[in-house]
Formats: C-alpha cells, sequence, structure tokens
C-alpha cells in the first residue's frame, strides 16, 4: 500500500499498487496534455514572433529603401524619367522578391512548425504505446507469478496432506519400509535404460552383527569394479515419541560400508525435516565419515548418476592402476618363484650334497674293508701255498719214518699188492 498526502486538505490517504498506479497515469496523461499544449503555444509565439520581426525588418529595410529612393528621386529629379522609371522597375522587381521571400519564409516556418507537432504527436503516441506494453508486461509478470505460486503452495498443499494422510496410516517401521520401496521403484523405472549392468538389492548379509539397507554395484566388462554404494533409508512419523537425527546413524553406516566393502555410503533420509542444512540437496558429510552424503528422497537417483559419472571419468586411472598392480602382483609372483625355485634348490641339494658325502664314506669303508679283505685273502693264499708245499713234501717215507709199525704196515700193503 502506498500513502498520499492531500495537497488541499493535507491529509493522508492509502491506495493498493492497481490504484496508484492509475492514479499516476493520470496525471502523467494530464501533465503530457499540459506540456504539450504548452509546446504549441510556444511554437505558436515563435511563429507569430518571427513572421512579426520579419515584417519589422521588412517595412524598416522598405522604409530605408524608400527613403533612399526618396533621396534619389530628389537627386535624380533632373535626369530623364527612363532612368527613372528603370530604376522604379528595379525597385519594383526587388520589392516583388522581399515578398516573395517573406511568403516563402512563412511556409516554411508553418512546414517547421507542422514537423514539430507531428514530432511532438509521434513521441506521445510511444511514450502512450511504451506506458500501455508496461501495464500489459506488469499485469503478465503478476498473472505469471500468481499462477507459479499458487501451483507451488497446490504442490505443497497436496504433499503436506499426502504426508500427514501417510503418517497417520503407517507406523514407524511401515513408513521406513515405504521409503525402501519408493526408492527401489525409482531405480527399477530407470533399471533398464540407465543401469543395465548395475547391481542393486537389499544387504541381507547380517553376519557382521549388522547391515545396511540396499547395495549398489557396478562393473565394466573386465569385471573391473567402477563404483559401489551402501545405501541406509531412514524415516520416522510425527507421532514418535524420541525424535532420532541423522547423525545418529553415520558410524553405523560407515561400519556397514566398510563391512561390505562399498566405496560411498550413502543415508537417504526424511528426519530432520525442518533442517535447513539437510534440504540444501545433496549433503556431504564426509568430515565427519570419509565418502558419506546425506540425501532427501527427490536426489536418490542424482546422487547415484553423480558418482557413477566420477567414477566413470576415472575409470581409465583405475584401469592403469589396476594394470599396475597386476603387473606388480606378476613380478611379485615370479620372484616368489624363483625364491621358492631357489630354496628348493638350495635344500636339495643340501640333501643330495649330505647323501654324496655319505655314499662316499660309505665307499670308503667299503673300500677299507675290500682292502682288509684283499690283505686277509692274500695271507690265506700265502698260508696257501705253504700248506700246498708243506703237502708236497710230504712222503710215506716221512711220515713212517720213526715208526716201525706203520712202516711194516705200509710194506705189507705194498707185498699184498704186487
Amino acid at each position: 500500500m502506498n500513502e498520499i498526502i492531500c495537497p488541499n486538505c493535507k491529509k493522508a490517504f492509502k491506495v493498493d499498487e492497481a490504484g496508484f498506479a492509475e492514479i499516476l497515469k493520470q496525471v502523467r496523461d494530464h501533465q503530457f496534455q499540459e506540456e504539450l499544449q504548452e509546446r504549441l503555444n510556444l511554437a505558436e509565439k515563435d511563429k507569430e514572433n518571427a513572421i512579426k520581426l520579419a515584417e519589422a525588418n521588412i517595412k524598416n529595410s522598405l522604409q530605408e529603401d524608400l527613403a533612399k529612393k526618396d533621396k534619389e528621386l530628389t537627386e535624380l529629379k533632373a535626369k530623364s524619367e527612363s532612368e527613372l522609371a528603370k530604376k522604379l522597375a528595379e525597385k519594383e522587381s526587388e520589392i516583388s522578391e522581399m515578398k516573395s521571400k517573406i511568403q516563402n519564409a512563412e511556409i516554411d516556418k508553418k512546414l517547421k512548425v507542422t514537423e514539430a507537432i507531428k514530432e511532438i504527436e509521434k513521441e506521445r503516441d510511444n511514450l502512450a504505446n511504451n506506458l500501455k506494453n508496461k501495464e500489459t508486461e506488469k499485469q503478465l509478470l503478476e498473472k505469471s507469478l500468481i499462477e507459479k505460486f499458487s501451483a507451488e503452495l497446490k504442490t505443497k498443499d497436496d504433499e503436506i496432506a499426502l504426508r500427514k494422510d501417510m503418517k497417520l496410516k503407517l507406523s514407524t517401521k511401515m513408513v521406513g519400509e515405504t521409503l525402501e520401496q519408493h526408492c527401489e521403484t525409482e531405480f527399477n523405472k530407470l533399471r533398464a535404460t540407465a543401469f543395465q549392468k548395475a547391481y542393486f538389492e537389499k544387504d541381507n548379509d547380517a553376519r557382521s552383527g549388522s547391515k545396511g539397507d540396499y547395495i549398489y554395484r557396478e562393473t565394466d566388462e573386465s569385471g573391473n569394479e567402477i563404483i559401489s554404494i551402501m545405501f541406509e533409508m531412514k524415516n520416522e512419523g510425527d507421532e514418535t515419541a524420541t525424535k532420532k537425527k541423522n547423525m545418529d546413524f553415520f558410524k553405523e553406516l560407515d561400519k556397514d560400508r566398510t563391512e561390505k566393502k562399498c566405496e560411498y555410503a550413502v543415508l537417504v533420509s526424511l528426519l530432520e525435516a525442518e533442517h535447513e542444512f539437510y534440504n540444501q540437496g545433496i549433503v556431504d558429510v564426509s568430515h565427519k565419515f570419509s565418502k558419506m552424503y546425506v540425501v532427501r528422497p527427490q536426489f536418490f537417483i542424482p546422487i547415484i548418476t553423480l558418482l557413477r559419472n566420477a567414477a566413470m571419468n576415472s575409470m581409465e586411472y583405475k584401469a592403469e592402476l589396476n594394470l599396475m598392480r597386476n603387473q606388480n602382483v606378476d613380478i611379485t609372483n615370479f620372484e616368489e618363484k624363483i625364491n621358492t625355485f631357489k630354496d628348493g634348490f638350495a635344500r636339495n641339494y643340501g640333501l643330495a650334497s649330505r647323501k654324496f658325502k655319505t655314499v662316499i664314506d660309505e665307499i670308503d669303508n667299503t673300500i677299507n674293508h675290500l682292502q682288509k679283505t684283499k690283505d686277509a685273502l692274500l695271507s690265506s693264499e700265502n698260508n696257501l701255498r705253504l700248506a700246498n708245499n708243506k703237502a708236497d713234501d710230504l712222503s710215506i717215507k716221512k711220515l713212517t719214518h720213526g715208526n716201525p709199525t706203520m712202516k711194516a704196515k705200509f710194506e705189507g700193503l705194498k707185498d699184498n699188492s704186487e
């Protein structure tokens, strides 16, 4: 509302914007008409003054000329009438020319005044059209803003009514399950087109004592992981006695992310609905826990898209890193195999060396034993030779020498044989 003071009674009264604009328009139109009339009056006065000035100048000039002519006529009375007639003719011609110039000047003046009036009228029309266009633009803008705010207000009212209806009908657990179903439905709408090779399923592995709600994983054609996200969905009804905060779930979510080997953690939350920090969109809370974000449900798909696009841009570097890591693993395995071969060869060489030494010792012992056997055999051969020599020297005569009984028996055996 604008406050206006009456110039007559000095009383203040208020008018709305439409009334103020109408008054302003009337004042401008009235002022414009006054200025236009004033300019026309000034132009008419200028015209009259110019004509009067021209007439005065001409009269003065004529009077001066007539005075000169009278003087000349007086002086030239003695001259011939033909010369006088000639001079009069010349002067009349000059007078006619002067009159013609005056008429032309008046015509030019009228034309200039007419053109000035046309320019002023044109300017007035332009101003009127501009003012009309401004009014139209203002009305259209007001209408557009009213429609926009009305639509937004209706959307907010519908959303508030929907939330209230949902919270009245559902318990806290069912509200949370509905949020999970909402996110899964939103993802499935785009799964066939944007996330064909992605894994998005509920986390049912509670062996570590806790589990998240959903896990998102995506790999390339070579099996290299592009991105992995651990999702947790949290909500609670207005009737819940103890209100939870988003930060109450950060530690457990980070633990689930680490245990399930996910790169990112995202909390999709409707908690702290009036908190300005969490209502700004995608909120980075990595200052508390690494690679963690908090989003409202409407930013569920955008956070996947943003993190996925960033990961796709770094895939080339990851591929190079994996290649270098695999090369390092191959080199490490090769070195380990060489070291294993060296250790096995050294162990086998040691065992073989000890076996060779034992065999050589056994051979040496065998050689010594054979040498002893050889010596024993050589000694036996010498004894046998001596025995043989002794056997060769043995005769009946030597045996019966000094034994008459055996000598008589051998002689008796000899006689019987003859």
